[in-house]
Formats: structure tokens, C-alpha cells, sequence
């Protein structure tokens, strides 16, 4: 079996792993139904992304699997990086906090429907991966690499974030909490600090990126920023 597909599974079990583990722990409990929708729809999601990635893009695959604040060159970078790995880590365990002690109610309606926006987000991170095979975990400039302007690019400068942005967004409502609703704004406004100090390594470094921030005029999400 191919040692990128071995590491990409290795890596996605043991994500899953872990936020089940912070979450039940958090949690005191295994009957927390949300947590068990909302890995399957995560790993579901993400396992279809490693496997068009490993059929197409296996360059792009193998960058992505580098990633985290350690793979970061710049120190502003892994900072950032450090914080949006604390918030996100957060997110899972006021979460589960808020099952224990019963602090807020979500419906469990709404909970499902959260499900499918997770489900969305990571559909639109696929939609950029497709897009654009130069979206490595890291902020770089690889050789021939061109600005890409079709697709999602068409509409939002970070179509990946403004993915990402939204799957977070939702996952307070999809464990069923309201209480751990602030960490994923918080960390939206890290992912915010990272887009802008991506734009201005880009704009100094790849050709024709500053025209393109004139053409595209929103960051992640469209018409608002």
C-alpha cells in the first residue's frame, strides 16, 4: 500500500481518535450522540477528501499532510497557527463541558442541520483542493506556481477558509451547545490574521496576485469581507 495513503489514514484515525477522546472525556459520557454524528460526518468528509486527493493530487495530498504550527517557516505563522490548534481544541471541550453539566439546550433539529453545514464546509475545502493544486499547509510560493482564478477562487480570495470558517462556525450548534459557541469566532478571527498576512507574502512574491486581489475583492466571505 502506498506510504502517503498509510500515513494520510494514520493521521485522519488518529484526528478522530483524539476528538473523541477530548469530547467524551469532556463529555463524562458515551452517550453523547451528537459527538458520534459529528465524527462520522468529519471523518466521512475528510476520508473523501484523502481519496480524491490520493487518486488526483498526490503532491498536494503529501503537503497537506505536513501541516501544523511546526511545519510553519515563519514565527508570526506559527503563532498563529499554535492559537487556532488551542481555540479548535477548545471548541471540542467546552462542548463536551456543556453535555456534562447541562449548561445550554440545542434542538436536536438544529443539531442535524449543523451536521450538514460541517458536511458543506468541508465540501467547499474540496471544491478549492480541486481547484487549486498549490494550497499547501503552509504559507509558501512553490516554482511555476500561477494565481488561480476559477472555481471558488472566482469568488473569495480563501475560498479554504471561508470553508473551514464554516464548519467551525456550526460545530458549537452540531454538539449541542451554545456555551462553546465564542472559540470558533475566535478562532475565525486567527484564520482572519493568517489571510492577511498570507496575502502579503503573496503579493510580494507571486506574479500577478496583487491584480487578482483587485478583481476578487473579498477575503472569505462573499460581499461581507
Amino acid at each position: 500500500m502506498n506510504n502517503l495513503f498509510v500515513r494520510s489514514l494514520l493521521g485522519l484515525a488518529f484526528l478522530l481518535v483524539f476528538l473523541g477522546f477530548i469530547l467524551f472525556l469532556s463529555a463524562g459520557s458515551l452517550s453523547f450522540w451528537q459527538a458520534w454524528v459529528y465524527i462520522a460526518v468529519f471523518g466521512i468528509s475528510t476520508l473523501f477528501v484523502t481519496l480524491y486527493l490520493m487518486k488526483y493530487d498526490q503532491k498536494l495530498l503529501a503537503s497537506r499532510v505536513a501541516a501544523g504550527p511546526s511545519a510553519e517557516t515563519e514565527k508570526t505563522q506559527k503563532v498563529i497557527q499554535s492559537l487556532a490548534s488551542l481555540l479548535f481544541m477548545l471548541v471540542f471541550i467546552v462542548a463536551g463541558l456543556d453535555y456534562r453539566f447541562g449548561w445550554s439546550k440545542v434542538p436536536s433539529i438544529v443539531s442535524v442541520i449543523a451536521d450538514v453545514f460541517v458536511a458543506l464546509g468541508f465540501y467547499i475545502v474540496f471544491l478549492t483542493f480541486k481547484a487549486n493544486s498549490y494550497t499547501s499547509a503552509v504559507i509558501e510560493v512553490k516554482q511555476d506556481q500561477q494565481v488561480i482564478t476559477t472555481g471558488p477562487y472566482s469568488l473569495v480570495r480563501h475560498p479554504m477558509y471561508a470553508g473551514a470558517s464554516l464548519l467551525m462556525i456550526v460545530t458549537p450548534l452540531a454538539l449541542g451547545s451554545w456555551v462553546a459557541f465564542p472559540f470558533p469566532l475566535l478562532l475565525i478571527v486567527t484564520i482572519a490574521l493568517r489571510a492577511i498576512e498570507e496575502e502579503k507574502f503573496l503579493a510580494a512574491n507571486l506574479a500577478g496576485y496583487a491584480e487578482y486581489r483587485q478583481k476578487v475583492r473579498y477575503r472569505i466571505i462573499p460581499f461581507v469581507w
